[in-house]
């Protein structure tokens, strides 16, 4: 059985979308990391802690499990990795600060991607950051948009797939990795088990 390790609705959807038949095991990790790691290595780390905390629970050895985590991170000279990450706002106020960074922005969305087997814990991972462009935002746009809520659990504080699609000016990359995973690294990653998936034909 193939085992997704979150919670997250993007997630599940983007998975059912594709025409992946799946569980949902939420790890449930902690997901603080060492300031020092490069986005794309900290996203990693954390899609491996998942995968991992979940495939040694699970009762089924041919089980595969896929953990991934999503980071946003601006360029930053002051901190050690060179950016600054920015995952989910604690509150309005944090969401606010965190609008602020991006406003005016080109910066990495990361989402790393990890598959454990339950029989040996063997892992296999990866990362496919895109960057985003934001235009510069106005002080009534960050306080409207933080105060709807909407960006209250996504990295960053926005979710370019709801209403923040209007702040973003260019996107280099695939969308599904903004939105939380990017469909073709999963399966890539499950083939490399074994797994034998034919991914669904884009609807349209």
């Amino acid at each position: 059985m193939i085992v997704l390790a979150s919670a997250s609705p993007r997630r599940r959807e983007l998975l059912r979308t594709a025409g992946l038949e799946f569980a949902v095991d939420p790890a449930g990790v902690d997901e603080s990391v060492d300031d020092s790691l490069a986005p794309e290595a900290a996203a990693v780390e954390l899609a491996r802690r998942k995968a991992r905390a979940v495939a040694a629970r699970r009762a089924d050895p041919s089980d595969l499990v896929i953990g991934a985590d999503t980071i946003v991170a601006v360029p930053d000279r002051a901190s050690r990795s060179g950016f600054a990450s920015l995952g989910k706002p604690l509150d309005a106020h944090d969401a606010r600060r965190m609008l602020r960074a991006l406003s005016g922005s080109r910066h990495a969305v990361v989402t790393g991607v990890a598959v454990a087997r339950a029989a040996d814990q063997s892992e296999r991972a990866g990362a496919r950051p895109p960057w985003v462009t934001m235009r510069a935002l106005a002080p009534e746009e960050i306080e409207a948009y933080a105060a709807s809520g909407e960006g209250l659990d996504k990295a960053g504080g926005y979710a370019i797939q709801e209403t923040a699609d209007r702040f973003v000016t260019r996107l280099e990359g695939a969308l599904d990795n903004v939105v939380g995973l990017p469909v073709d690294l999963v399966f890539e990653l499950l083939a490399e088990f074994g797994a034998r998936l034919v991914r669904a034909s884009p609807r349209g």
